[in-house]
């Protein structure tokens, strides 16, 4: 199984990394391959491929802002949630979501 997932708070710094290593710790934790961009203010890091989204199961998407170029995710099973719920609930988001595939 393989998760997505594209982080972004309005002032681009802290709640962006801090979620998306919460996603990587949960996603490694349940044994899933996971690969997180990050939209922050020095811009588009880790950036996800078309071939990431080919191979991919679902994605997780924050929702503190906008994130750039969202429909390139149509296609794929998606979770919405903020920074913070990444930062707090990540290990459940991602139970979740295994749950919501099977």
């Amino acid at each position: 199984m393989k998760f997505l997932a594209v982080t972004a708070c309005p002032s681009g710094v802290a709640h962006t990394y801090m979620s998306a290593e919460a996603i990587q710790q949960a996603c490694k934790k349940a044994g899933i391959e996971c690969k997180v961009e990050t939209q922050g203010s020095i811009g588009i890091e880790n950036a996800i491929t078309a071939e990431d989204i080919a191979t991919a199961d679902a994605v997780i998407l924050t929702t503190d802002m906008p994130i750039k170029n969202a429909g390139r995710f149509d296609n794929l099973k998606k979770v919405k949630i903020t920074t913070g719920q990444a930062i707090k609930q990540a290990d459940a988001i991602v139970a979740k979501m295994v749950g919501m595939l099977k």
